[in-house]
């Protein structure tokens, strides 16, 4: 049994970690450590875990009794605890947070995107979780990547749900606010960018093209729904032969012919891609659930990857039917 910890345990994505690990057949929860909720029950902070999970946050960190350690931090918290404490050895660590993400002589973590370091991570201790935007953004370009195909900028808008924004209250995740609205951010400036042209470069050494990005606030609550313009002369017989094959080992990525829609991956751990040819432009959708393929989902991916489990157990799950 793999015994894990949790630290920074309030947030979204926390709480789907811990719904994931309590139902996973081959994972203990030993602490979920949070100094603002210590004593409270989870189910204070988590009310969809009445009747699942009868554990209290705490305070209190006993890194010699886990085998794994999950950070689901403030970014720029990790790399702050780390610093300041000892870290047993042999512990694994998956971080959730950019501090570790674009690789650095500076530290030993591994990204953590199974569909490009699936054979990595099944021997690191320490491993980045991608970014949510970056991971269905990534997930629809890096077959092209793979077949030194992306000679030319490329154009992605994608829109997120407000659990992206996290669970602390702002102005615009307030719901009068957010509610019937639509919004664009960090229009080509968004930080999840350099991780993208990182794994990008990655397979195709020669890629220095632009990721012009355009993100949007949506008004709903969790998924991330993409679309990318690739310039491409090649048939779409063919791209889809490249990307199926790319993909054939992977249990959660599916290229689908017929065009796709957000709650098709909503609480699931899928990405659906979907490929269209238009003259001589590849458009392309992907979409993936923020809170778990892009976040906790694929947490619990590395983490089976990590311990040589079957990298679907725990996380087989299926979306509403309706």
């Amino acid at each position: 049994m793999i015994k894990a910890g949790i630290i920074g345990g309030a947030g979204y994505t926390a709480g789907e970690l811990i719904r994931l690990l309590i139902h996973h057949p081959e994972t203990e929860i030993v602490f979920i450590n949070s100094t603002s909720n210590a004593g409270n029950r989870i189910t204070d902070v988590h009310e969809g875990l009445y009747g699942e999970c009868d554990l209290t946050f705490t305070d209190q960190l006993p890194l010699d009794e886990i085998d794994v350690l999950f950070f689901c931090t403030a970014h720029g918290d990790t790399r702050k605890f780390i610093d300041s404490h000892n870290i047993p050895e042999g512990l694994k660590i998956i971080d959730l947070s950019t501090d570790y993400r674009i690789k650095s002589e500076e530290h030993d973590f591994l990204y953590g995107l199974p569909e490009l370091n699936r054979r990595a991570i099944c021997k690191a201790d320490r491993v980045a979780n991608p970014g949510c935007f970056a991971t269905c953004i990534q997930l629809a370009l890096l077959p092209l990547a793979k077949h030194l195909m992306l000679n030319d900028d490329v154009m992605v808008n994608a829109i997120t749900g407000s659990t992206g924004a996290g669970v602390k209250p702002g102005a615009t995740s307030h719901f009068s606010w957010r509610n019937n609205n639509i919004s664009v951010y960090k229009a080509f400036s968004h930080q999840h960018v350099p991780e993208i042209k990182q794994s990008l470069k990655q397979l195709q050494n020669s890629f220095d093209s632009e990721i012009d990005f355009i993100p949007y606030r949506g008004d709903f609550p969790r998924g991330i729904f993409a679309t990318l313009v690739v310039k491409s002369k090649t048939d779409l017989s063919e791209l889809t032969r490249i990307y199926e094959e790319y993909y054939e080992k992977d249990s959660f990525v599916h290229i689908v012919d017929k065009n796709i829609d957000l709650k098709q991956v909503v609480n699931t751990n899928k990405c659906l891609i979907h490929l269209e040819k238009h003259g001589d432009k590849l458009f392309i959708i992907s979409c993936i659930d923020n809170l778990l393929k892009g976040a906790s989902g694929q947490a619990v991916h590395n983490m089976n990857l990590m311990f040589n489990l079957e990298e679907t157990v725990g996380l087989k799950l299926k979306p509403s039917a309706f």
